[in-house]
């Protein structure tokens, strides 16, 4: 009886062991910090971003050499006239989906360039909006990006800026050789893109 019970014990501890061999061992879950990452993976994903970025900005470029033969290089600025007639907000809405803004220019040279490229491209006389407004605090004429313009061109021998809060936005007039006035946001005037030259 005691062999029976030894062989039926053994017999136990053989399919244990068998089963035990048949599976495969659990390993542990890695933690995030002990996954290994394939270094020949990391340096190909990195050369796969640096190559669409050179890309990206190749488009940028191209796109902006497309906008400077059209229109007019001032101070590492390309200038474009919309000769459409728009309201402000259309204007600059028009000049962002393009990848520029409603052009602004910062020295006395750059606006005497810009009018000259104007009086070629739409009606000597015409009015084009500029990226310049006092929409959000009533005589703080900010560029569209809301800084404080520290260069300004208004006509003061006619009393400009003289809106008050029904003229909230900047235009450069043709008729009164590059001077700024502020006119009504909604009303329709040509416009003038700006886009930056890195």
């Amino acid at each position: 009886m005691e062999l029976r019970g030894v062989c039926v014990l053994l017999g136990v501890l053989l399919l244990v062991d068998c089963s035990v061999q048949q599976s495969p061992p659990k390993r542990k879950p890695l933690k995030k910090a002990e996954k290994q990452k394939d270094p020949a993976m990391e340096q190909m994903q990195k050369q796969i971003n640096d190559i669409v970025q050179e890309l990206n900005l190749l488009k940028e470029q191209q796109a902006l050499q497309a906008v400077c033969l059209k229109g007019m290089k001032i101070h590492r600025k390309c200038y474009l006239v919309d000769p459409v007639r728009k309201s402000y907000h259309a204007a600059s809405e028009d000049c962002s989906n393009l990848g520029g803004v409603l052009g602004t220019p910062t020295s006395s040279n750059e606006n005497d360039q810009l009018r000259d490229y104007l009086r070629q491209s739409v009606n000597p006389g015409e009015q084009v909006w500029l990226g310049v407004s006092d929409m959000v605090k009533e005589g703080a004429w900010v560029d569209i990006t809301s800084t404080n313009i520290t260069y300004k061109n208004w006509d003061t021998s006619n009393g400009q800026p003289d809106g008050g809060r029904s003229q909230n936005c900047a235009v450069l007039s043709g008729a009164s050789n590059g001077k700024w006035l502020d006119e009504n946001c909604k009303e329709e005037k040509a416009s003038v893109c700006q886009f930056n030259i890195v």
